[in-house]
C-alpha cells in the first residue's frame, strides 16, 4: 500500500495499546482522506469516469463503513482505511480489512460510485431500469439467499451481492462496466446479465457529458460526528456479524495442524487455508454437489477458528491439502444433515 505524508503524521492514539486505543471515541481520531492513499484511489475512479465521459464527480467522506446515501451522489469511506494502525486494529477485531488492498479498495469504490451514478440522475425512476433491475423502493432485506449459479446477475463483490437488492444489482452492474480492461461482453456472453450491461452501456453513452440532476454534497454521518467509542463500534460490529467460530471441529484440526510453540516459523493454517480456499471449494463443490457458497461458509469457520487456536502447518502442502479436503466434505454433509442449509446472507 502506498505511504502517504498524511498517514505519517504522528497522532499519539496511533502508540497506544490497543485496550487504550479502543476507549477513544470516532470522531477524535481527526482523520481526513486528504493526503491518505485512499486520494490516490479517488483519483484514479475520477479518471475512469473521466475517460467515459461522465461528469459526474462522487465526493468522499470517512464514515464508520462503505455506503452512499440515497439522494446523495457522494461515497463514505470507513474510517480505519485512513491509517495503518486502525487497519491493524480492524483486522483484529473483525479478520479482515473490507477493502484494505488497492484492488478491492477500487472494486468497493466502482460500486458505491455506481450508487452515486443512480442517486445523481434519479435512474431508478425509469421505467427500462425498472424492468430489469426491479423497484428501488424494494425494502432492504435483513437477509439474501443467493443462488452462486446464476447468470441473471454479474459477479463483482463478495457474496454475489448483486442479488441482495435492486440497487445493488444496478451498483454491481455498473461497477463491472465501468471497470477498465474487463471485458464484459466476453465475460458475460450468454448470460441474462448481459442485457443489463448493455443497458447501462447505453444509458452512460446518453449521459455522457451531461451535468447531474442532483448535486447535494451532503456527508452522511461524517468521522467528526460519530461519539462511539472504538470499542462500541466493534461490540456492535462484531454482534452484527457474528465474528464467532464454532469449537466443533478443533480435535479435527489439531490432527491437520499443530499449536506447537516450536513452530511459530512454519506458515499458518489459516493462512494456508486461505490461499487454497478458492481451489478447496470448487473440488468439495464437485464431490459433494453442494453449492460453493456453503462449503465457504464451513470453510470460513474453520479458518477462523485455526487462527484463533495458532495452528501452524505440519507435512507436505498436497497432502495436507487432500486430507483438510476430506475433513471439510465429512464435515459438511453434517452441518447440513442436522441444520439444514447454511446459504442466508445478513444485509
Amino acid at each position: 500500500m502506498p505511504r502517504t505524508r498524511r498517514t505519517r503524521v504522528a497522532r499519539p492514539w496511533a502508540r497506544w495499546p490497543t485496550k487504550r486505543l479502543l476507549q477513544l471515541r470516532l470522531k477524535d481520531l481527526d482523520l481526513t482522506i486528504e493526503g491518505t492513499w485512499l486520494a490516490g484511489c479517488l483519483e484514479e475512479l475520477v479518471r475512469e469516469l473521466a475517460a467515459r465521459h461522465l461528469l459526474i464527480r462522487p465526493h468522499a467522506w470517512l464514515s464508520d463503513e462503505w455506503f452512499s446515501p440515497g439522494g446523495v451522489p457522494g461515497i463514505a469511506i470507513p474510517f480505519y482505511l485512513a491509517h495503518p494502525r486502525l487497519m491493524r486494529l480492524e483486522r483484529a477485531q473483525l479478520l479482515e480489512v473490507e477493502g484494505g488492498t488497492h484492488a478491492e479498495c477500487m472494486r468497493i469504490l466502482r460500486h458505491e460510485c455506481g450508487h452515486a451514478v443512480q442517486h445523481a440522475y434519479d435512474l431508478h425512476r425509469r421505467r427500462e431500469w425498472q424492468r430489469l433491475f426491479g423497484r428501488s423502493s424494494t425494502p432492504y432485506p435483513e437477509s439474501y439467499r443467493p443462488n452462486p449459479a446464476s447468470k441473471k446477475y454479474v459477479q463483482h463483490l463478495r457474496r454475489w451481492y448483486a442479488q441482495s437488492h435492486p440497487d445493488e444489482d444496478f451498483a454491481e452492474t455498473f461497477a463491472v462496466w465501468l471497470q477498465p480492461h474487463s471485458d464484459w461482453r466476453t465475460r458475460y456472453a450468454g448470460w441474462p446479465a448481459l442485457r443489463k450491461l448493455q443497458y447501462v452501456d447505453r444509458l452512460m453513452r446518453e449521459l455522457a457529458d451531461v451535468a447531474p440532476l442532483v448535486r447535494s454534497r451532503s456527508r452522511v454521518d461524517p468521522l467528526s460526528k460519530l461519539s462511539l467509542t472504538l470499542f462500541e463500534h466493534y461490540t456492535y460490529r462484531r454482534a452484527l456479524y457474528s465474528v464467532e467460530y464454532p469449537k466443533t471441529w478443533d480435535d479435527d484440526l489439531r490432527r491437520l495442524f499443530s499449536n506447537d510453540p516450536r513452530l511459530r516459523g512454519r506458515e499458518s493454517a489459516a493462512a494456508f487455508l486461505r490461499k487454497h480456499r478458492g481451489a478447496i471449494r470448487r473440488v468439495v463443490s464437485r464431490w459433494t454437489g453442494e453449492y460453493q457458497f456453503t462449503l465457504d461458509t464451513v470453510l470460513g469457520d474453520m479458518i477462523g477458528r485455526c487462527r484463533e487456536l495458532g495452528l501452524r502447518v505440519l507435512g507436505r502442502d498436497r497432502q495436507l491439502l487432500t486430507d483438510f479436503m476430506v475433513l471439510l466434505t465429512a464435515r459438511t454433509m453434517e452441518v447440513l444433515s442436522k441444520q439444514g442449509r447454511r446459504d442466508w446472507i445478513v444485509v
